[in-house]
């Protein structure tokens, strides 16, 4: 762990950051340290081959250096075994291989909050279509932060699974996760959390937390595009149907059945990204060495110093509780008036400062709404305290022009 970290000591790990670029699209997609990059670039140059198929010496190196990333990973959120570590693609890919491995039947209750990203509503939606499985959702508090006792009373006896959004992506509220397993657990209840934006930036103990299953994406987390992580208790991975066979899935096959291969490889179907999956594991080494509670406290300043600056503007509404502590390092707002769109273009036009704009694919909440979407600013390790003042200032001079 880096003692008094600064986000000037790391920011030449970050190519892009050198062309004069703010950039506050975190949430989205977090930049690339260098490290990750040339860890990345070792797999190619260095083992290009295929872990656990061939009985030679590259291949070894990468059976090896995959075993080390899932180590690595298992080490970040505290896992209790490595082979708790499922690889994928993304968050989005864990959701459904936990959503098409449950064997969920017609009357089985699914319970989610009312701000969930369509990765963790539409598998629901479909399996309600599909397989006749009832859905509930949660609404949250009047400031979008999660209503516990809603909670308790939407679990009832068919309750199969409680998959909540860990900190949401549209207004960065953190949910009460340790308090959402207990209460689920009481009542018979399984609890998978969609952790795309928590893992990146706070600390994580999946054993603490208590939650029988967690998905994220390596691409969110200083890691590699396509990269992503289900956990899974290994007593819970077990009882898993698989999503996705094939190679690698299975140990032994017959033209008339098949022995399926241990937890985690019988959900790691076919080749894997073994250059992605080494730049994760180098990802989870760089935010170690950091230290994912600085990391977390760096991003409340950075926010404070936003949602201080701006709080005094009547143009400007913000979205979740007004606490930045509350808010993590996410500041999504509209200004009344305007297109959320040509906010987030006129930010880049006029000051290379990057933000996103949209419904930020928690479209359901927004409709209900009748709102288009809205600004999200969102903060990180590599960003600094001038960098924020700089947003700031523009989106005052941005809200003067309404």
């Amino acid at each position: 762990m880096i003692f008094g970290f600064k986000p000037e000591k790391i920011r030449d790990d970050f190519e892009i950051l050198k062309t004069g670029v703010v950039y506050f699209d975190s949430a989205c997609m977090s930049l690339k340290p260098r490290q990750v990059v040339e860890k990345v670039n070792e797999y190619y140059h260095k083992y290009p081959g295929c872990a656990g198929r061939s009985a030679h010496h590259i291949a070894d190196a990468v059976t090896h250096e995959v075993d080390a990333a899932r180590a690595e990973i298992s080490k970040l959120i505290h896992a209790k075994d490595r082979h708790e570590i499922v690889f994928t693609r993304n968050t989005t890919e864990g959701l459904n291989l936990v959503a098409h491995g449950l064997r969920l039947n017609a009357g089985d209750e699914v319970v989610i909050s009312d701000k969930e990203h369509n990765s963790n509503l539409i598998p629901w939606l479909k399996l309600k279509k599909d397989a006749g499985i009832k859905l509930k959702i949660v609404e949250s508090n009047a400031d979008n932060t999660f209503d516990i006792g809603k909670l308790e009373k939407a679990i009832g006896p068919r309750t199969k699974l409680v998959s909540i959004v860990h900190r949401s992506n549209m207004d960065g509220a953190t949910n009460p996760a340790k308090e959402i397993c207990k209460i689920a657990h009481k009542k018979g209840a399984l609890v998978m959390l969609d952790a795309a934006q928590s893992v990146p930036g706070m600390e994580i103990d999946v054993r603490d937390i208590g939650v029988d299953l967690l998905s994220f994406s390596g691409h969110k987390m200083l890691g590699p595009t396509g990269t992503g992580v289900l956990y899974g208790k290994k007593e819970v991975l077990e009882k898993l149907d698989q999503f996705i066979v094939g190679g690698e899935t299975v140990k032994n096959s017959t033209y008339e059945d098949f022995v399926i291969e241990d937890v985690p490889h019988r959900f790691e179907a076919g080749l894997q990204d073994y250059a992605g999956i080494v730049g994760l594991g180098e990802a989870s080494r760089y935010l170690h060495k950091i230290g994912l509670s600085s990391v977390a406290k760096h991003e409340a300043r950075l926010n404070k110093v936003i949602s201080e600056g701006l709080a005094t503007e009547r143009k400007i509404e913000l979205l979740g509780p007004v606490d930045p502590a509350q808010r993590a390092g996410i500041y999504s707002f509209n200004i009344h008036g305007m297109d959320p769109h040509n906010v987030s273009k006129m930010l880049d036009v006029s000051k290379k400062i990057l933000t996103r704009s949209g419904a930020h694919c928690v479209h359901s909440w927004f409709n209900k709404r009748n709102m288009r979407g809205s600004a999200r600013a969102s903060l990180y390790l590599y960003n600094t305290e001038e960098e924020a003042q700089k947003f700031v200032d523009e989106v005052k001079k941005i809200a003067k022009m309404v």
